[in-house]
């Protein structure tokens, strides 16, 4: 594991070994505790889990001094379903306090939720980042914002009143516009903070694409990400744009907006983002699906290891992940040989 590592596979640079990362480790418990013993201080149980598996970058996102948007004003909980093993992560959703689509059109993010002062949200970061770095020393701790335009919307309204009040463009813009206008004050702090990446996330298409018209995509959303980056390119910060889903339609125009990196799920056809972007722009991810780790053969598992190798191999910039997470129900003997098989082979 090394912090050094990944920054130079952010740059572009010559390295020995392909960068790694995953999503979701903390969930495998039982791990933890084998770790660190029965009752594990957690940040000592996460280093010692985040070395066995050699990790060199860490998925990290902070948004800010006013990120619990339900405390400052309205706000869509959709719940979560049960992921952890013990299921302490289920969570119901709440009731939409959006009750007709000309509320939401209506509606601007920065009055709703209100922002601290730059020097405070800076000062925050800062102190985000050292405690970061003091609990994660070996690996690279990215700067980043989660609730970006599209996900905020998410986070605001729920799916069902953003579908329906997405289908006028017009009245909408203004709309996505205000969680920009946000999310442009976070990305101003980020820039003046010693962050040396930045993860930009916004779920902006499902597993099946675009589900607005790729009109608003190209005019309303991917313009403003390029105003995004602006500061944090200027201020020499890597940028790496994540997304769930099926983005491959947009991944060009993303890239031609200053994005460094792209972060993505399996669903992206590895081979086909090697092919389009390897050569320019970090990929993060491979060609290894949670599912076939969970529900399918160790040799399925390791036809996919061997080909995301193999294709990597063809790339300057590649942070080797499973880009759909590793969920807490793969069996133990097949995340262990997943493991050791890519400890054993990551080397360039």
């Amino acid at each position: 594991m090394s912090r050094q590592l990944a920054l130079d596979t952010l740059a572009l640079k010559s390295v020995p070994r392909f960068a790694r990362t995953e999503y979701s480790l903390e969930y495998h418990q039982a791990g933890l505790r084998s770790a660190t013993g029965p009752v594990p201080d957690a940040a000592a149980a996460q280093r010692d889990l985040y070395a066995r598996w050699g990790l060199d970058f860490l998925w990290t996102v902070q948004d800010g001094l006013r990120g619990d948007w339900g405390q400052w004003g309205r706000n869509t909980d959709m719940g979560h379903a049960e992921y952890a093993s013990d299921g302490s992560d289920l969570r119901k959703p709440n009731h939409c306090p959006f009750e007709t689509v000309e509320e939401v059109w209506a509606f601007d993010a920065v009055t709703e939720y209100g922002l601290p002062t730059m020097a405070e949200q800076v000062a925050a970061y800062e102190e985000w980042l050292a405690q970061k770095r003091r609990d994660f020393p070996e690996q690279l701790c990215p700067g980043g914002y989660y609730k970006t335009i599209v996900s905020g919307a998410i986070q605001a309204f729920g799916w069902d009143m953003l579908l329906e009040a997405a289908a006028d463009r017009d009245k909408m813009e203004p709309v996505f516009d205000s969680f920009f206008r946000r999310t442009q004050f976070h990305m101003d702090a980020w820039a003046r903070t010693s962050a040396e990446a930045i993860i930009q996330h916004d779920d902006f298409v499902w597993t099946a694409g675009a589900f607005m018209r790729p009109e608003i995509y190209r005019s309303v959303i991917i313009p403003r990400y390029a105003e995004l980056w602006k500061p944090l390119k200027r201020a020499g910060k890597k940028v790496l744009f994540c997304s769930d889903g099926d983005f491959r339609e947009f991944a060009a125009d993303i890239v031609a907006a200053g994005a460094d990196g792209l972060i993505f799920e399996p669903v992206m056809e590895f081979g086909e983002m090697v092919e389009k972007f390897g050569q320019t722009t970090v990929l993060v991810g491979s060609a290894v699906d949670c599912r076939d780790l969970t529900f399918g053969t160790w040799d399925t598992v390791r036809a996919a290891l061997d080909r995301s190798l193999a294709l990597a191999r063809t790339c300057p910039g590649v942070i080797l992940a499973t880009g759909n997470h590793l969920p807490a129900n793969i069996p133990a003997p097949i995340l262990e040989q997943y493991r050791a098989y890519l400890q054993a082979h990551r080397g360039r």
